[in-house]
């Protein structure tokens, strides 16, 4: 495989950073108001469904960079994947985080005091268009269900204390529902296995973010509860191989009417739930564990 060097960038000044931290912030609340458009919160879904170990500022800032962004990864964690970044591919920048602590030792007394604080360094990364070399792993669904999707959700429902099953269910155009009382999450039996499959992990979606005890501020905007449901269904199709574009995005541009910290609130518990069910359902993950570190 062929390498391609890269010059460091030259060391920008204190003003300088803070000058483009400020233009950082401001493209992140533009992007946040963005997601009202239903292509917008699509795309923010898709990166979801890849990158669910980052940020949800970070996966805003990605893709008011570059809307097309799936898998976004620094020079270096790219190479260690086996890719490569292409020469002449302008980098996109997001927010790190690290945390600073210092002990210092008190002359006079001998006493050692430990000081820290948080750093939000600006780091670069670049999206896999950018990139070139080996495949990475990916999960693709065959057929109606061919891969189990349906009991594999299941099965991790089941281990939460959920009780899962299919039912004949009479109520048009119902094609499940979650009961937190009874802790019941039922799927229309009628249905196609893969139309299963979606409803299952839009119940998922539900169960993992609005049971009344496990919320600490109680949702009664219905049009919420159901885009937060619907939109976990997708991200989770998204990295499970099922298309679910046509029951997911159409309504969701008129959900919010605009109401910006409504569209932060929905999207941060689509972040979590994405996360809590993707690594219980695939696991760790190269992408996930560069992510991460």
């Amino acid at each position: 495989m062929t390498t391609t060097k890269t010059r460091r960038a030259p060391r920008r000044t204190a003003e300088e950073r803070a000058e483009e931290a400020k233009l950082l912030h401001d493209r992140l609340t533009t992007q946040v108001a963005a997601l009202a458009d239903s292509n917008a919160w699509k795309s923010f879904l898709r990166l979801s469904g890849v990158a669910r170990n980052r940020s949800l500022n970070n996966q805003l800032l990605i893709l008011s960079q570059l809307p097309t962004a799936t898998i976004c990864l620094g020079y270096r964690q790219w190479e260690q994947l086996g890719r490569h970044v292409i020469k002449g591919q302008k980098s996109l920048s997001i927010f790190g985080f690290s945390r600073k602590t210092v002990t210092e030792t008190d002359e006079e007394s001998g006493e050692e005091n430990t000081r820290s604080w948080n750093r939000y360094p600006i780091l670069r990364v670049f999206d896999i268009s950018q990139t070139e070399g080996d495949d990475l792993p990916v999960t693709l669904l065959e057929g109606d269900d061919d891969a189990g999707i349906f009991e594999r959700v299941a099965e991790v429902l089941r281990g939460r204390g959920w009780d899962v099953a299919l039912e004949e269910i009479s109520t048009p155009g119902l094609n499940g529902y979650t009961r937190y009382d009874t802790r019941a999450v039922r799927v229309n039996a009628a249905l196609s296995p893969a139309q299963r499959a979606k409803t299952l992990l839009h119940e998922a979606g539900h169960a993992t973010l609005h049971t009344p005890e496990d919320t600490a501020t109680p949702i009664t905007h219905r049009g919420q509860i159901e885009t937060e449901a619907e939109s976990v269904a997708y991200a989770l199709g998204s990295m499970l191989g099922i298309d679910t574009s046509a029951w997911s995005i159409g309504y969701v541009a008129s959900w919010s009417d605009g109401d910006v910290d409504l569209i932060r609130a929905t999207a941060a518990n689509v972040q979590r739930a994405v996360a809590d069910l993707g690594d219980a359902l695939l696991g760790e993950n190269p992408i996930g564990a560069a992510l991460a570190g």
